[in-house]
């Protein structure tokens, strides 16, 4: 992408739309690097900016009940997760995401990475993560890929919870044939911090530096958040399966356990994940936040493979890093538990009071832009057509000639077209929504 000339037609492979590209040249006053693009084109995306959705997400109620005490909010949206009290100066932390377009490309690793990226956002806030749920919706079971979807889907979740000691508690799953072209993977994660031990993800201190550390950058998952994961499916679906992310749940263990030390210690300014569009949308997140520019120097990451471009490691969605701001004369105690732990680390950028994102590499600047261009995309809101009545249909009697699948735990048997077992369960009831789909609800061992 190097050198690349930025035109519309490049700008629409992108995925932005005519009024977007425009906006984009608007506000420079230029023409963008490809560079520029590329960051513009990730956090404009549906995945990173929730520009279709932002206008109705935020109808919903964002304070509690109370404002002390247990049941208090205590962080609500904005940050990596959200925190309520729980008391005895104990808060829970947590968050739900979805994971639906790598799932269904490449159902394993999409799972799993959707797994670690809920992981991370709860230990980024200073909480150990002490259990999952899930709740999955896929296609009609005789659909010829739902098996796939399923085996993969499961392996996946379970796959990367049980290799970082994250248990899944419990969870459910629906079929119904609207979801034959696209599974929907929702995970979530809960965690446990003290109240005064809560880690936000907002830059602070201008002359601080920020950290990068765990894996190191690759090639995977360059434009999983914007050509992939906000993207209709079409019949070259198969082909983004490169831009699917590799997790590595070993490698997050010690990235947890290192993240923990570090803001326990009290080495932490702001502590922020790289999950989707990578080391782009978590370094224009922490300035936005805090009002601050910053510059970042590519030449510093510690790279998987040679000759990565710029517009590369900036759109690189490898998993397994952090970012964290910590004044400079902190870094040689937040290198020394890295090392400890096993992970790279480098000092890739400093915090400015100009409220320019800026990013050089190979000596020249190949990105210079308002952190507010970035971080406030346009907000969509889309014609909402009114919904079709829905109706309520039984689950058919089991048939005794239908195919079936015995429960170990419980020696009960079930259809195999309407029902569906999770390790450890100890009874599951087939029931329907009020859209009629098909849900099997699990229950889990204590």
């Amino acid at each position: 992408m190097a050198g690349t000339v930025v035109n519309a037609e490049v700008a629409r492979e992108h995925g932005l739309t005519e009024e977007e590209f425009a906006r984009l040249q608007r506000t420079l006053g230029r023409m963008p690097t490809i560079e520029e693009l590329g960051v513009a084109t990730v956090m404009w995306s549906e995945h990173c900016s929730y520009k279709s959705s932002r206008v109705h997400l935020r109808r919903l109620p964002t304070t509690g009940a109370v404002e002390d005490g247990p049941g208090a909010v205590l962080q609500g949206p904005g940050e990596n997760a959200g925190a309520i009290s729980i008391g005895k100066g104990l808060a829970a932390v947590f968050k739900i995401e979805s994971h639906n377009h790598p799932s269904y490309i490449e159902p394993f690793q999409g799972a799993a990475t959707g797994v670690g990226g809920i992981l991370r956002d709860i230990f980024a806030m200073g909480a150990r993560p002490i259990a999952s749920l899930n709740s999955l919706r896929f296609g009609d079971p005789a659909h010829p890929r739902t098996a796939l979807l399923i085996r993969g889907v499961v392996a996946g979740i379970g796959g990367y919870g049980n290799s970082i000691g994250v248990a899944t508690v419990g969870g459910d799953v629906y079929f119904d044939s609207g979801y034959n072209g696209n599974c929907l993977v929702n995970a979530f994660t809960l965690g446990i911090v003290e109240e005064s031990g809560l880690m936000r993800a907002r830059a602070r201190g201008v002359g601080n530096v920020v950290v990068l550390y765990g894996s190191r950058t690759g090639r995977d998952g360059i434009h999983g958040a914007s050509l992939l994961a906000s993207a209709e499916f079409d019949n070259e679906s198969e082909q983004k399966r490169p831009t699917v992310q590799v997790g590595d749940p070993f490698t997050e263990k010690l990235l947890l356990e290192a993240t923990l030390e570090i803001q326990k210690a009290g080495l932490a300014v702001a502590v922020q994940d790289l999950g989707a569009a990578g080391l782009t949308s978590s370094s224009v997140e922490m300035a936005s936040r805090g009002a601050l520019g910053i510059e970042l120097d590519l030449d510093r990451v510690p790279l998987r493979e040679e000759g990565m471009s710029a517009y590369e490691i900036m759109l690189s969605e490898s998993q397994e890093r952090m970012l964290v701001v910590a004044e400079p004369d902190k870094v040689p105690a937040i290198a020394e538990i890295c090392e400890r732990w096993d992970l790279e680390w480098a000092v890739v950028a400093r915090l400015t009071d100009d409220a320019t994102y800026r990013v050089r590499h190979a000596g020249a600047e190949v990105i210079s832009v308002p952190v507010t261009l970035l971080a406030d995309p346009p907000a969509l809101e889309r014609p909402v057509p009114s919904p079709g009545r829905a109706t309520t249909r039984s689950p058919p009697p089991p048939s005794s000639a239908s195919p079936t699948t015995t429960d170990r735990s419980s020696g009960r048997s079930f259809p195999r077209r309407t029902s569906a077992r999770g390790a450890g369960c100890t009874s599951s009831t087939t029931t329907t929504s009020a859209a009629g789909r098909w849900c099997t609800r699990v229950a889990m061992q204590p």
